[in-house]
C-alpha cells in the first residue's frame, strides 16, 4: 500500500529531457491509482493540462508527496513554497551538479516507487528567513534554503556596512558582499568564496565575507538561532541587493537593515535507500575515492 496518495509533479516548462520524465511519472502513478497534480506553468506550457494543476505556492496544501524534476536551482525554487506545509520533496536530477537533487533519470520510477512504499531517507533542512528594514518599517520578507546574500549589484566599486550578531557589533567591512549560509548552503556560493562545508544536521549558520578589502577577514559559524544584522552604511551609484538562493532579489538604499534568522520553516527531503551525505560529497566536488592497500610482490 502507497505511504502517499497525491503527488505533485514540479519542473521547470519548456526543458525536453523535463518533460519526458514528467510524462513517465505521471503514467506511472496513474497506474498505481494515485492522484497526481501538476504545477500551473508545466501542466500549461509542457502539455499536461489533464492533470490537476495547482499554483506553485498553493501545491504543497494539495498534496502529501512533491517530486522535484530538474537541478537544485528548480528545487530551491519549489522549496520555498513547500515547506510552508511541510511537504516531503523527492529531487530528481535534470541539472548539472545535483547535490539536492540526488536520483539518476534512469532510476526515477524505480526510485519514486520505493518512496511510495515507505523506503526512504527522511531529512530535514533548516532555511533562513530574511526581512529589511528602512525607517523602522518591514519593507521585503523572503525565505532561502541555501543562502541570503549581500551583494553590491552591477556596480565595480565595494560595499559598505556594518556586521552585528545577536545585537554585538562584529565588524566594518569594505567588500563585494556577505553570504549568509545555511548548512545546505554550505557547498553551494559560500563554498566557492571560501566558506567551510557544514554537514546537514547541525544547527548553524556560517557568515562568510565576499572579496573583503582586508587580509584578516574570515568566514565565522554562528549558532542557528543567532539574529544577523547587516546595515548599509555607504552611498552606492547602483543599488546594493540582497538576494536569497539567487531567485529573490530586494534592492537597497544607504541606511537600510537585513535582519537574518533561521526559519520557523523546515524542509523534509526524502532520499533513496543507501543515500550517503559523504557519498555525495566525494561524487559531486571530486574527492579522492578509498585508496586500495598495495600488494606485496616479494
Amino acid at each position: 500500500m502507497s505511504k502517499f496518495n497525491r503527488v505533485a509533479l514540479i519542473g521547470r516548462p519548456g526543458h525536453q529531457q523535463v518533460s519526458e520524465t514528467i510524462a513517465r511519472l505521471t503514467e506511472y502513478l496513474r497506474d498505481a491509482g494515485l492522484e497526481v497534480w501538476i504545477e500551473d506553468q508545466l501542466a500549461e506550457l509542457g502539455g499536461f493540462s489533464e492533470f490537476r494543476h495547482c499554483a506553485l505556492e498553493h501545491i504543497g496544501q494539495k498534496v502529501d508527496l512533491a517530486v522535484v524534476v530538474g537541478g537544485d536551482g528548480s528545487l530551491l525554487g519549489a522549496s520555498r513554497a513547500l515547506a510552508r506545509f511541510d511537504t516531503p520533496v523527492l529531487g530528481i536530477n535534470r541539472g548539472s551538479l545535483g547535490f539536492l537533487t540526488d536520483i539518476r533519470p534512469s532510476e526515477a520510477l524505480e526510485k519514486v516507487g520505493q518512496a511510495l512504499l515507505g523506503e526512504f531517507t527522511e531529512e530535514m533542512r533548516s532555511l533562513n528567513s530574511v526581512e529589511v528594514i528602512r525607517a523602522d518599517q518591514v519593507i521585503a520578507s523572503a525565505t532561502a534554503l541555501n543562502d541570503v546574500v549581500l551583494h553590491k549589484g552591477q556596480s565595480a566599486r565595494m560595499l559598505g556596512f556594518d556586521l552585528c550578531i545577536d545585537d554585538q557589533f562584529v565588524y566594518s567591512s569594505r567588500s563585494d558582499g556577505l553570504i549568509v549560509s545555511t548548512p545546505t548552503g554550505s557547498t553551494a556560493y559560500s563554498l566557492s568564496a571560501g566558506g567551510p562545508i557544514m554537514h546537514p544536521r547541525l544547527e548553524a549558520l556560517v557568515v562568510v565575507p565576499m572579496f573583503p578589502h582586508t587580509l584578516n577577514a574570515r568566514p565565522i559559524v554562528v549558532p542557528a538561532n543567532c539574529v544577523i544584522s547587516v546595515t548599509v552604511t555607504e552611498k552606492h551609484q547602483a543599488l546594493p541587493q540582497v538576494s536569497c538562493d539567487g531567485q529573490t532579489h530586494i534592492s537597497l538604499l544607504l541606511g537600510d537593515q537585513i535582519i537574518i534568522r533561521q526559519s520557523d520553516e523546515r524542509l523534509t527531503l526524502l532520499h533513496p535507500p543507501g543515500y550517503s551525505y559523504y557519498e555525495v560529497c566525494r561524487s559531486k566536488l571530486q574527492w579522492g575515492g578509498r585508496i586500495e592497500p598495495q600488494q606485496d610482490n616479494e
